[in-house]
């Protein structure tokens, strides 16, 4: 008996996922046939949802012959039903069909070569377990949908126990973490992470099975859509750069992007963009982020953000005001319960590495993610100490690619060399000028979003942080090849500390959004160019 794997076809890149329900309390049926449909609709291509029920005897091993080829194929009907969803349908199992590693194989790769994507909805306790790990081992993905449950993390820890003895599988197995309305993470998240991978999607209000379609609760539509286009590789994603005050510009961005109906999927912020990133994240809009941001113009306002650190061995500030800044906006949220993924980078103090945030409460991730070395004393969580994200990674645009989003947007709120040197250069000729008409008739050369600064400099705080601004260009600009559209705010001068004035960086943000809008848009409107099979009809050989 022949059981090798065969090697994906790179060419077609069609792909077979499998979304597997690790309890009988979740709306499998409702789940696979939605994520079906917003499959077809975003990714305009052939989807397939096949469907493993348990067969009517209960008896996983009888043969049903009218469905196996004379060599010991699979033998599929040349049309698979199309449905109003748009995607094709059929379910198996319920004759009682012999699932054995070969014939799965053989239905597999029949699969692939006729649909885009192939969608394998399976209830683990309704089939025979050999076969839902064969189907596993096939695919491309694996989903794995887990209620807060310890029942359900039990049959998750079996279940990656298993696949982890093969070394050979190429499977990506990620876990869903399914949430009935009024439920909490309560832990669980992190349980998951444990036995399995960080969790990275979450299907919030999740409702029972016996609910109609029509009754589903908005949040549990929106996730639901956004693990369709996760599937299909249409995320679009935002990449925050950290930049402390001139980070307020990413609140432009958002406006914008708000304004003209363009959904993000999923969010990564550094620093600032963590800040920035989190409150959005909660559930304020656009205009709420600027009312947030404003509330620092009055003129004593940034002192409520200095918490000293007696005596100041590790840092000025401790920074748990401004935590405690953040918790005002967004309470204890934890990233389970955020309108969209958010990812927040931190610095390992210790081994200087790279830490993504993904669970937990978001407060304390985003702490250490703004705890700019010498400025604020490090954060400690757990066992670890953390500082500032940007350190290793001021645009995390590669955050964003390796949790494999297709299409990003960033914004980077660092200025660069020339930019500096030329608000250097208009500030010299201002000093020299007295007459007022000269003053104006220099301003008017000058952007009207590129302020200047007239804050004294080389004080050890200014000259630490233009050090740490100064590593992270050539970094941002780096990791920005990387990303479908960079935007770049208008911002020439580098006063990291001018969060009295929100209104200046936010106008930056929006201009260069409006300029750079046409470009975005085709970006989330694009549709890859596939040469498609014949929807669902068996292939006639010459």
């Amino acid at each position: 008996m022949n059981l090798e794997r065969p090697v994906r076809d790179l060419a077609t890149g069609n792909r077979v996922v499998t979304l597997a329900f690790l309890s009988r309390k979740m709306p499998a049926s409702l789940l696979g046939e939605q994520i079906a449909a917003s499959l077809c609709a975003e990714s305009d291509c052939s989807v397939a949802l096949i469907r493993l029920v348990r067969p009517l005897s209960g008896d996983t091993t009888t043969i049903f012959r009218d469905r196996i080829a004379i060599n010991g194929s699979f033998s599929l009907p040349n049309e698979i039903p199309r449905t109003d969803g748009g995607y094709h349908s059929l379910t198996l199992g319920e004759n009682g069909e012999l699932y054995q590693p070969e014939r799965i194989a053989s239905l597999v790769e029949q699969l692939r070569r006729r649909f885009r994507y192939v969608l394998i909805e399976a209830v683990a306790d309704e089939i025979f377990a050999p076969t839902l790990f064969e189907f596993l081992l096939r695919s491309d993905t694996g989903y794995l949908f887990v209620g807060a449950a310890s029942e359900d993390v039990y049959h998750l820890d079996l279940l990656m126990r298993e696949l982890r003895r093969h070394d050979d599988t190429s499977v990506r197995i990620k876990p869903v973490l399914c949430l009935r309305e009024g439920e909490i993470v309560d832990g669980f998240d992190a349980l998951i992470t444990r036995v399995c991978s960080p969790v990275e999607n979450f299907i919030r209000n999740c409702p029972k099975p016996e609910i109609p379609d029509a009754k589903t609760p908005a949040p549990f539509r929106s996730d639901v859509r956004r693990l369709a286009r996760e599937i299909g590789n249409c995320l679009i994603g935002l990449a925050l750069s950290s930049g402390a005050a001139k980070g307020l510009s990413h609140i432009g961005v958002i406006q914008v992007l708000e304004e003209n109906g363009i959904d993000i999927d999923v969010v990564a912020g550094s620093s600032m963009g963590a800040y920035v990133g989190a409150i959005w994240n909660a559930g304020k809009n656009g205009a709420e982020l600027e009312a947030v941001a404003r509330e620092m113009e009055s003129r004593w306002a940034f002192l409520s953000l200095i918490d000293p650190a007696f005596l100041p061995r590790q840092g000025v500030s401790r920074g748990f005001a401004g935590k405690r800044r953040l918790q005002k906006s967004i309470g204890n949220v934890r990233f389970a319960e955020l309108v969209r993924p958010l990812h927040v980078i931190a610095t390992n103090l210790a081994t200087l590495e790279r830490i993504v945030f993904s669970s937990g409460e978001v407060a304390d991730a985003v702490h250490a993610s703004i705890a700019v070395p010498g400025v604020c004393v490090p954060v400690e969580l757990g066992d670890e100490t953390y500082v500032d994200g940007g350190i290793v990674d001021p645009m995390p645009v590669d955050v964003l690619r390796e949790l494999g989003v297709g299409r990003i947007i960033a914004v980077n709120a660092i200025p660069t060399p020339d930019r500096i040197k030329y608000c250097l250069q208009a500030e010299r000729e201002l000093a020299q000028l007295t007459k007022r008409r000269a003053r104006e008739m220099v301003r008017k050369l000058i952007p009207v979003d590129e302020h200047l600064n007239f804050m004294a400099r080389g004080n050890i705080l200014d000259i630490m942080m233009r050090s740490i601004h100064g590593a992270q260009i050539s970094m941002a600009e780096a990791l920005g090849r990387d990303a479908d559209v960079v935007l770049r705010p208008r911002i020439a001068d580098d006063r990291w500390l001018d969060f009295k004035n929100p209104g200046r960086f936010i106008a930056a943000g929006r201009q260069i959004t409006e300029k750079h809008l046409p470009e975005i848009k085709a970006l989330v409107e694009k549709r890859t160019a596939i040469n498609e099979p014949a929807l669902g009809k068996l292939a006639q050989l010459a």
